[in-house]
């Protein structure tokens, strides 16, 4: 009877093993694509480190992702503050599934294999085309409401390239890919935005494709020129005619309303910060405006930020406001200014002082005396390598000089 129990055990705790092993995701790299037209796929690399932990992988960004849930044969996971999520069914060494956002009702197709490390698969794997450096772009061209320029910053080595596009309104973060003969293919998903650019190249010209997930994609065209540079950031967005300062009231995660006329807010250096959870470049942003407002302890400094949300109900947006403020340890006041909706003319009606709401983020900084200043439109993040050097340092040696005052 005795052995018989032992057996019985032994058994059980093997085909305990066997079930558990066959039910979990397989650690290691996966290649993963996303579907965002019938003929284009956007890869990227991701590294499951555990069953609830993964790492996405960007150039020089590595996103960690804690946030995972199994049931039977599917997986769930998201990426840190942001709604969007991937949901697929998984078989031994692949993936199945769908990238999804709730609020805008949007699902992308998706798909994974386990143990590709590459990100594109190149056809061509030789190349004869540079593109290292800076380019002078614009996106639909031909198209005059959608039309706007940018700055596409590369570096290659070999047919590798990473590097960026800076616009007006901020940057398209970490890009990842390669030369493919004489076609440029970047690509980069972050949880909340899944981009695709592809280029053909030719010397110092290129015509290319850019796909915003499965609902956007537009064309543009670009020189090589290291000179060029856009507009100053500091003239985009100004106060109308006949208004010296910024004037709100919304709603706390408390629900306290809250305004300028605060006594949180009297004869203080304040940073308005226009922005939205959804919206990678207010994530880079928001992580620099609390590490600097967390250390430097300065009675006379304030920020406080105005979301702009896309969730259906207010339920939810407090909810993705009150996730961003635990992932990044914003300490500040986060204030719910809509929801429903992130229309940029919808926004203006919020703030009708402002010529428009150009872009999320948009930074406001007012003095003691409660005039605005300066106002800055959009964000250079880390991805932008020296721009992001150079918004660091302007913005200390501004706020510095309102506090001196």
């Amino acid at each position: 009877m005795k052995y018989f129990l032992t057996c019985f055990v032994t058994l059980l705790m093997l085909f305990s093993c066997v079930s558990e092993e066959e039910d979990n995701l397989k650690l290691g790299v996966w290649r993963a694509e996303l579907q965002v037209a019938q003929d284009k796929v956007l890869p990227f690399n991701f590294e499951v480190t555990s069953q609830k932990s993964l790492k996405i992988f960007n150039a020089e960004e590595v996103i960690l992702v804690n946030d995972i849930s199994y049931n039977n044969d599917t997986i769930i996971f998201k990426a840190p503050v942001f709604e969007g999520y991937i949901k697929a069914v998984f078989n031994k060494e692949s993936l199945k599934g769908n990238f999804i956002k709730e609020s805008l009702d949007r699902v992308v197709p998706f798909s994974a294999e386990y143990g590709i490390k590459s990100r594109f698969v190149s056809e061509t794997p030789r190349t004869n085309q540079k593109v290292s450096g800076n380019w002078e772009v614009v996106f639909s061209p031909n198209n005059e409401a959608d039309r706007y320029v940018a700055k596409g910053i590369f570096k290659q080595e070999g047919t590798k390239v990473t590097g960026t596009f800076r616009t007006t309104t901020g940057d398209y973060r970490y890009l990842e890919g390669i030369m493919d003969g004489n076609t440029m293919k970047l690509s980069t998903f972050d949880g909340a935005h899944a981009f695709l650019f592809t280029a053909k190249i030719d010397g110092d010209a290129m015509s290319g494709m850019f796909y915003s997930g499965n609902h956007w994609e537009e064309p543009f065209v670009g020189k090589r020129n290291e000179t060029y540079e856009l507009p100053n950031a500091n003239d985009l967005t100004f106060l109308k005619e006949g208004y010296e300062t910024l004037e709100f009231t919304f709603p706390d995660t408390e629900g306290n309303m809250v305004s300028l006329s605060n006594k949180r807010f009297k004869d203080k250096v304040v940073v308005v910060q226009v922005m939205g959870t959804w919206c990678p470049n207010c994530l880079d942003e928001s992580k620099y405006y609390s590490e600097y407002y967390n250390t430097s302890n300065h009675k006379d400094l304030e920020f406080v930020a105005l979301a702009f949300e896309y969730a259906k109900t207010k339920e939810k947006a407090f909810q993705s406001i009150k996730r961003l403020k635990s992932e990044v340890g914003i300490s500040y006041p986060i204030l719910l200014a809509q929801y429903g909706t992130s229309d940029k003319i919808k926004a203006q009606e919020k703030l009708p002082m402002l010529n428009h709401v150009l872009s999320y983020p948009t930074s406001i900084f007012i003095d003691k005396k409660g005039q605005v200043r300066k106002i800055h439109t959009g964000f250079n993040g880390p991805a932008t390598g020296e721009k992001y050097l150079e918004f660091k340092d302007e913005f200390n040696a501004f706020v510095t000089g309102l506090l001196q005052e």
